[in-house]
C-alpha cells in the first residue's frame, strides 16, 4: 500500500508533499506522487529535493519514492485514478483559500477529489 500526493509547484502542493511524506514514515507506506497529464514532467529527484532531509528519513526506513502519471484529461479523475492503481491508503492534497464568488465560479478541484477518492483523503492547507 502506499501514500498518494497530489502533486503540484505551489505551496499547497509543497504542503501537501511534506504531510505526505511525514504520514509515509508514520505508517511505513511507499510514497507515490499524482502527476495528471499536461501538468509538466516530474521526477524523483525534484521531489527529494523539495522533501529535504525527508527524504533521507524515507531512505533509513526503506521507503520508495515514486511517480504514478495518468493520461486521463480530467486532474480530479487521474488522481483518483492513480490512488486507485497504486492500493492508496491515503490520499493526500493541498488547499488554497477561495472566496465564495472564486468557488462558485471556478469549481474545485479538490472538491471533487475529495468526493471520488475511493479512499480517505487528508486535506492541508499552506
Amino acid at each position: 500500500m502506499t501514500i498518494a500526493v497530489v502533486h503540484s509547484a505551489t505551496p499547497p502542493g509543497r504542503a501537501a508533499l511534506l504531510a505526505g511524506a511525514q504520514e509515509a514514515l508514520l505508517r511505513l507506506e511507499d510514497l507515490v506522487i499524482a502527476v495528471a497529464a499536461g501538468s509538466g514532467p516530474v521526477t524523483v529527484e525534484e521531489v527529494r529535493e523539495q522533501l529535504g532531509p525527508t527524504a533521507n528519513q524515507l531512505d533509513e526506513e526503506g521507503l520508495t519514492i515514486g511517480i504514478g502519471h495518468s493520461q486521463l484529461s480530467d486532474p480530479s479523475d487521474a488522481v483518483v485514478q492513480i490512488a486507485q492503481e497504486n492500493d492508496a491508503r491515503l490520499l493526500v492534497l493541498g488547499l488554497r483559500r477561495r472566496t465564495p464568488v472564486g468557488k462558485l465560479i471556478m469549481g474545485s478541484l479538490a472538491q471533487r477529489i475529495l468526493l471520488e477518492a475511493t479512499c480517505p483523503v487528508l486535506a492541508v492547507k499552506a
